[in-house]
């Protein structure tokens, strides 16, 4: 039986579920398929464990730091096990909570496999619907390459099946996965190594950043191999490399990319493009190359992040239900944040960039130890920079690395987003001590 809807998403992640939730709360019918578990990466295998994971290593991190304030701490035992199943409990829940919510906004969930057939239907699990618009969510996965003997290594859903903590671990790739899943490791208490091709951590990040980020994990134990390209694999896991081989890893982590999952969408029913790599093409509207059929999220390749695709999600719907038609996400000066050791917290354009785009182009910065790790042994750094354009000196991007750097970025981003000017920033009072007024009050 044919079933019809005035919107149908194929992908229960942030982007197909904001989709539809907001269509709801405008009184439309709504359809959402999710082939693995509702909640998609993010709250399965990406974000909320990831950030669980990032909260015990910093326990573990201030248990370590506690002799420097003066506490004989001994600790007894660390706990893998526990906390793995703490934290697919509290995943579990995230994901329950899911079904009754749908059911409140009138939203039906099928768990199954959609394809499309047209541009107007969707088969899953043998039957067919149709709606007049439909999203395109189906996330990514990550990337695997293609060498010999990759089978001996797994991927960041792998990491988050493990059932022990690995004694040495490789991580390869050196991008914001690799470099999370490092810190996380070490902190823990793994002897961690990252092999990376690019001459820096975080390749298209600041330099401030790579350089900041490079000097602290080395300083922690963490041992990088930069201008590494993994060659072969064996079944001892051990890593042939051109730079010799390496041995004695429990686990290898690829860390390497991740893909669109859209090869079997039956996108060519319907006519949808995509490019080489499998990312699906939109316009600012997020419509494909059919009129119909919209794309969200990690799907079309643009600024992979789970705050996009919701953001994204939920402006689609304001346009195509009420009468905002001109409603789309802006994709310029986007926040981001690293969950390194320290995090990392970045906003607009490098200093690279800036230069690259503009004539006129001032820096302001500074680097120092927080007062955090003023009396310890094994310090971190804290870096700003603030990159500012124009005889206005417009701020088109900052850059902190340190803590708080997670939760300081997100008001200055605000500013930034609304156009603040050095000026703006030199204006405003600061909050002593902290890091943060660093911000407003470099020179």
């Amino acid at each position: 039986m044919n079933k019809k809807y005035d919107m149908i998403a194929i992908g229960a992640g942030s982007g197909g579920l904001s989709a539809v939730e907001r269509a709801a709360e405008y009184g439309k019918k709504c359809l959402v398929v999710e082939v693995k578990t509702v909640g998609g990466t993010c709250v399965n295998v990406g974000c909320v464990p990831k950030k669980v994971m990032w909260f015990a290593a910093n326990t573990a991190t201030q248990i370590n730091n506690a002799q420097g304030f003066g506490f004989e701490i001994d600790v007894k035992n660390f706990s893998w096990e526990k906390l793995k199943q703490g934290r697919e409990k509290y995943i579990k829940n995230i994901t329950s909570w899911y079904d009754g919510y749908l059911e409140d906004l009138g939203i039906d969930y099928i768990h199954g496999f959609g394809k499309l057939i047209d541009k107007n239907t969707v088969s899953v699990n043998g039957e067919t619907y149709t709606a007049k618009h439909i999203v395109l969510s189906p996330g990514g996965e990550p990337a695997v390459p293609h060498i010999e003997g990759a089978q001996y290594g797994i991927t960041s859903d792998g990491f988050f099946e493990l059932e022990d903590l690995p004694k040495k671990v490789a991580v390869i790739g050196g991008g914001y996965i690799g470099v999370e899943l490092a810190g996380v490791l070490n902190a823990l208490g793994a002897e961690v190594h990252i092999f990376g091709r690019a001459d820096t951590l975080l390749r298209g990040f600041d330099p401030i950043i790579q350089q900041a980020l490079d000097k602290d994990y080395v300083a922690h134990g963490i041992t990088i191999h930069h201008g590494s390209k993994i060659e072969k694999v064996t079944d001892h896991k051990t890593l042939i490399t051109n730079k010799g081989e390496f041995s004695g890893f429990d686990e290898i982590i690829w860390a390497v990319g991740r893909n669109p999952m859209t090869q079997h969408l039956g996108l060519e029913n319907a006519g949808v493009k995509c490019n080489q790599r499998g990312f699906i093409q939109t316009d600012k509207f997020q419509v494909t190359n059919i009129d119909n059929i919209f794309a969200l999220g990690d799907a079309t390749g643009r600024a992979p992040l789970t705050p996009v695709a919701i953001a994204a999600g939920r402006r689609l719907s304001d346009r195509l239900y009420n009468n905002m038609t001109d409603r789309h996400l802006d994709y310029n000066n986007i926040a981001t944040v690293v969950f390194s050791h320290p995090p990392i917290g970045t906003i607009g354009l490098t200093e690279n960039e800036a230069h690259d785009k503009f004539d006129q182009v001032k820096i302001y910065q500074s680097e120092f130890t927080p007062m955090a790790d003023a009396l310890l042994k094994h310090k971190t750094t804290t870096a700003l920079k603030l990159v500012c354009v124009g005889e206005d000196e417009k701020v088109v991007g900052c850059h902190i690395i340190g803590h708080g750097a997670d939760e300081m970025l997100q008001g200055f981003a605000v500013a930034i987003k609304m156009g603040a000017t050095k000026k703006d920033f030199d204006d405003t009072v600061a909050i002593h001590p902290t890091s943060a007024e660093e911000l407003v009050t470099m020179r």
